[in-house]
């Protein structure tokens, strides 16, 4: 009876959803929460939003990125499980400013070592947006040592959200039979 009941308890997995301003992290998350596009003011310090998808709970802190509000990001690293990073998949001006005040600081964390990322290249639906690839090779996604994915969404009109939910839960509840086949890292 004990083992049943386990393989039917959900999990809570801590999330931090980080970016710049404006790449469309609070519009992910109210997708996301919601099911549909809600108009977002920048968001000054954070929001706290809780996610169901299939058996796991989703507690997902959404960081303000704007410069302002950057110094305080490494506050919320303490304990998080897995790091979203939202990038503007249509700036690509702002790549080497996402590196150094948000990627970076998130991969040096000793609070994050054992956590995964996600990036999530939002926005492709744009013209002259940049590819998962793309934003692979221009921040060098290749070299780092935690276990990493990329893809390509649109929050805005849902796509790629299902795929980015699945890739999460196979790496949390990998036993889990019911999830769909695991993307392979780039």
């Amino acid at each position: 009876m004990g083992n049943l009941w386990t393989r039917f308890k959900h999990k809570k997995v801590r999330i931090l959803l980080l970016g710049l301003d404006g790449s469309g992290k609070t519009t992910l998350l109210y997708r996301l929460k919601l099911g549909e596009v809600m108009t977002t003011l920048p968001t000054l310090g954070f929001n706290v939003e809780t996610l169901s998808y299939k058996n796991i709970t989703f507690i997902t802190y959404d960081i303000g990125g704007g410069a302002k509000v950057r110094n305080v990001i490494p506050h919320h690293f303490e304990s998080r499980d897995t790091v979203v990073i939202v990038i503007d998949g249509s700036d690509s001006e702002r790549l080497d400013e996402l590196n150094r005040d948000i990627i970076k600081p998130a991969l040096d964390s000793e609070d994050l070592a054992d956590s995964i990322f996600l990036f999530l290249v939002n926005k492709h639906d744009l013209p002259n947006c940049l590819s998962a690839e793309e934003v692979a090779a221009k921040l060098n996604l290749k070299a780092l040592k935690h276990s990493w994915h990329i893809l390509a969404i649109s929050a805005d009109r849902g796509d790629g959200l299902t795929d980015s939910l699945d890739w999460l839960a196979s790496r949390l509840c990998p036993s889990s039979k019911f999830l769909r086949r695991t993307p392979p890292v780039l």
